[in-house]
């Protein structure tokens, strides 16, 4: 009997049905030999018919197919890819049935590649939140993108027109970080990835062309370059460059369009790193003007401060002190406390400094400084108020000669050799309250080993002791003092600060600072300045 046009071989010991499905299948005995193929299997398996070895067909399928407990097998033919299933006869032929599921891998492909970028870009967010270093954002950035998207990367960061700050890393090694004397239109697309530009395709750019700097040492021939910027808040953040060797395959549209997208996650972090740092730089240097001065001898005269914030984890505060030399010979120090705490008042500390250092021609007359600085805070749009001590210091001979004004501020102490206590007689009104200035200066002459403390009621107010309710007072204060007779400048504030702070302990206070000015003991330094003197 003829065998039906659409099936060429003999037929088999199976149900002849198979033959004319629409479903690829072939038939193969147990020796390895095609005996049919039905007429969808002719366009996928050009080659088999009848009595043709299966190996000559599709070894992958002949391995299978001599495998006695062979289950589904995969393999392509042709361009597609096919997953073989066996249908086992009697005889012990099997027909195998032959599906398509190139789409299917394809797809399967495509959600792993996605699956994996999607990590990757996970991994890049994960890494560079950890950190708002710009080194170390940079440093980061380098050993993903070469770990991830290509042989070798280079972050570069804007700079000056031949000087950049760099940071490239080999897959598998470390980033290393470099400031390098490079010129960006050596490399197309950079300049403009810098300034923020769209990206140049890969294929615009000639790998040859890349300068000696951009290929790292036994690298290899560069078989294709990526130049993509990194986009930050409002300006540019940098440039990436991904290299690749010559033996790896090009960048797809697809790849560089994924670098695009690592690069807009790098460079938001790498930003907000270089905002901080710009941020905590100014801060730094504003926080140097709003701190007290480290405090010298001058002209023979010591001069020594303490001062702490109320709260510890700030650094300024309300309080103030500084020293000023003056041209006639005599130095002014000034303490004061600025109504508040905090940021606020550090920033009006500030002005009032600012303010006081203006008015140093002015020093020899404290009651015209203080009137002047009162008018300056009437007119002003704060509401806060200060208290002031002024106090002109000059050595004559062995002594140290004080002129002593208050605003509104506590009178200070001043303690002899023999350990007696008492208060330097001035007063004052608040300054920045009312229009007028009512001010009282006094003399004070201190003899070697004698001091003079100045402080704020942040020391006196606060709270501790055994029950932790309890204010320090003046009463501790003066008697902490009487303890400090003939001790240097230094020592005295130290001590008077290790004081308080015991009785402190975890208590609450406002800002405290002390200033102390002291005449020395030893040999004459009425002629020496800016040097401390030698204790007896």
């Amino acid at each position: 009997m003829e065998t039906s046009p659409a099936v060429r071989g003999t037929g088999s010991a199976a149900d002849a049905g198979w033959l004319s499905a629409p479903v690829p299948a072939v038939l193969v005995d147990v020796t390895g030999v095609v005996r049919a193929v039905n007429g969808a299997a002719g366009p996928v398996l050009p080659g088999a018919r009848p009595g043709v070895a299966l190996a000559d067909c599709a070894d992958w399928l002949d391995r299978a197919h001599r495998r006695p407990d062979a289950g589904s097998a995969h393999g392509p033919l042709g361009e597609r890819s096919f997953e073989a299933h066996p249908a086992r006869h009697d005889d012990g032929s099997v027909t195998w049935w032959l599906v398509d599921d190139t789409d299917v891998r394809l797809a399967r492909e495509a959600l792993r590649v996605e699956q994996e970028r999607t990590a990757v870009l996970g991994e890049v967010s994960s890494a560079l939140l950890t950190s708002l270093n710009p080194e170390r954002c940079m440093r980061i950035t380098a050993e993903l993108a070469a770990g991830h998207l290509a042989d070798a990367a280079w972050v570069v960061a804007p700079g000056s027109r031949h000087e950049h700050s760099v940071t490239w890393c080999v897959r598998g090694g470390e980033a290393v970080h470099e400031r390098l004397p490079i010129d960006p239109r050596d490399v197309a697309g950079l300049a403009e990835a810098l300034q923020g530009f769209p990206p140049v395709p890969s294929r615009w750019i000639e790998p040859s062309s890349a300068p000696a700097w951009l290929v790292p040492d036994g690298f290899g021939d560069v078989g294709s370059i990526v130049v993509t910027p990194l986009p930050g808040h409002g300006v540019p953040a940098g440039a990436l460059v991904l290299l690749r060797r010559t033996e790896q395959q090009a960048f797809s549209d697809e790849e560089e369009y994924f670098a695009r997208l690592f690069a807009a996650r790098a460079g938001v972090a790498m930003s907000a790193a270089r905002m901080f740092a710009q941020q905590l730089s100014i801060t730094e240097t504003l926080m140097r003007e709003l701190l007290p001065p480290t405090l010298r001898a001058v002209d023979g005269v010591e001069f020594a401060g303490r001062y702490r914030p109320a709260n510890d984890h700030e650094r300024v505060g309300g309080d103030f002190y500084d020293v000023h030399e003056l041209e006639t010979g005599e130095s002014l120090a000034v303490l004061g406390d600025v109504c508040g705490k905090g940021l606020e008042a550090a920033v009006m500390t500030g002005k009032v400094r600012s303010t006081l250092q203006a008015l140093l021609p002015l020093a020899g007359d404290h009651r015209r400084m203080l009137e002047l600085l009162n008018g300056a805070l009437l007119s002003s749009h704060h509401t806060k108020f200060v208290t002031v001590v002024l106090a002109s210091a000059a050595r004559v001979g062995a002594d140290v000669r004080l002129r002593v004004t208050t605003g509104g501020h506590l009178p200070p102490l001043v303690v002899r050799t023999t350990g007696e206590v008492h208060e330097v007689p001035t007063r004052g009104t608040l300054i920045g309250v009312l229009p007028e200035v009512d001010a009282v200066t006094a003399e004070v002459l201190l003899a070697p080993g004698e001091t003079c403390l100045f402080y704020t009621d942040g020391i006196t107010e606060a709270v501790g002791g055994p029950l932790g309710d309890e204010m320090f007072g003046e009463d501790r204060l003066r008697r902490a003092l009487a303890d400090c007779a003939g001790m240097p400048a230094d020592a005295v504030t130290e001590h008077v600060h290790m004081v308080a702070s015991q009785w402190i302990g975890g208590g609450s206070h406002d800002d405290i600072a002390v200033l102390a000015i002291t005449a020395p003991r030893g040999r004459h330094l009425s002629a020496v300045a800016d040097r401390e003197a030698t204790p007896a």
